[in-house]
């Protein structure tokens, strides 16, 4: 169905057809009619920072910002959705046009800026969802926050959505909040995640649970950047990694339209960066553990999964799960069931 709707979708502005895509799904799920919108996927459960995941596959953030699509989103048979990034207060983003596409090279330009209704209001749908699966909740600072004080916002993020989630995704590397990729040089990356695990101890006994906790990094790093992180994250003990999100190069869209627009770049043109920085975190972490500074920390691998083999090929370089977003514009709902065949064919991944 969906090669069937995309051409009229592409003819609409883009945050115009994303709208009118969730609030359709939404409808789909309330009349009952999701199963006409994407298969059954058979079960394939991975277990990955101590919860367990039906299967491989998840919806990376970005697409619900504030969780009104849940439920309708989780009926394409994902193992996992992840909605946000959410701020402590309600933030307009930046402004219109801020979204664009690239078809030709299967790519999409955003600068949103972490857009949405604010922590409170994303709670609100939470709790009105009937979603009972695994829930990521990737949480963000205020654009007029200033970097020095970005831990308050994180803080106050993770205090307000701990209760409601499954794991709480901590967003420190898009390109669209101001100075906000400083917090992964090394002394704001470990003043954070030092807060970070202090909070979420302190959590975890006042609500009796322990809610895992991931960072979501960029894909512009290499070398020692890379094993600068992988340190700080198994000395802090965190229970997860993103890798990656979207990219500031041009490389592979410099002449086409819209390529010169500022944001970050998703899509296929970021496969190979965002791989190759999964491949190194991986080996930089197994290094660590093996070292006995603390337990291996897993992976989720995200950046320009389009078909099946680039979701075998995120698996394969060493990621635990993987997810996508930019891949779902461009194929539809069944890119979902394509990645888990093949991740699955493949025998791909920690079972």
């Amino acid at each position: 169905m969906y090669p069937l709707l995309r051409p009229a979708l592409f003819r609409l502005d883009p945050e115009t057809a994303h709208h009118l895509t969730l609030d359709s799904l939404n409808a789909a799920y309330r009349f009952g009619l999701s199963g006409l919108v994407a298969p059954a996927i058979p079960a394939d459960p991975r277990s990955v920072m101590g919860l367990t995941f039906p299967n491989p596959v998840g919806l990376a953030a970005g697409l619900d910002k504030n969780g009104d699509c849940i439920d309708g989103l989780a009926a394409l048979g994902f193992g996992f959705i992840e909605i946000g990034t959410i701020t402590p207060l309600p933030q307009p983003g930046n402004p219109q046009p801020r979204l664009f596409r690239l078809p030709q090279a299967n790519a999409i330009i955003n600068r949103m800026g972490f857009n949405n209704d604010g922590v409170d209001k994303l709670v609100e749908n939470v709790r009105r969802a009937d979603f009972k699966g695994v829930l990521g909740i990737n949480i963000g600072k205020n654009a007029a926050t200033p970097i020095e004080r970005a831990a308050d916002d994180y803080l106050i993020c993770l205090r307000k959505t701990y209760a409601h989630a499954s794991y709480i995704t901590v967003n420190i590397s898009s390109p669209n909040t101001k100075n906000l990729r400083q917090l992964q040089d090394e002394a704001a990356l470990n003043d954070l995640l030092a807060l970070l695990k202090s909070e979420q101890q302190k959590l975890a006994d006042q609500h009796g649970k322990y809610v895992p906790i991931a960072l979501k990094i960029a894909p512009d790093m290499e070398g020692e950047q890379i094993a600068q992180i992988a340190r700080l994250l198994t000395q802090h003990g965190m229970d997860g990694v993103i890798a990656t999100n979207t990219t500031v190069s041009r490389e592979g869209v410099e002449n086409l339209p819209h390529g010169d627009e500022t944001g970050g770049l998703s899509g296929a043109p970021v496969r190979d960066k965002s791989t190759a920085v999964l491949r190194q975190l991986v080996t930089e972490l197994h290094a660590c553990a093996a070292q006995g500074m603390g337990k291996p920390v897993p992976v989720i691998g995200v950046g320009g999964i389009l078909n099946g083999a680039d979701a075998a090929e995120k698996m394969a370089a060493g990621a635990s799960l993987v997810q996508i977003y930019s891949g779902l514009i461009y194929r539809g709902p069944k890119l979902v069931s394509e990645c888990c065949t093949a991740i699955r064919d493949g025998g791909l991944g920690p079972n």
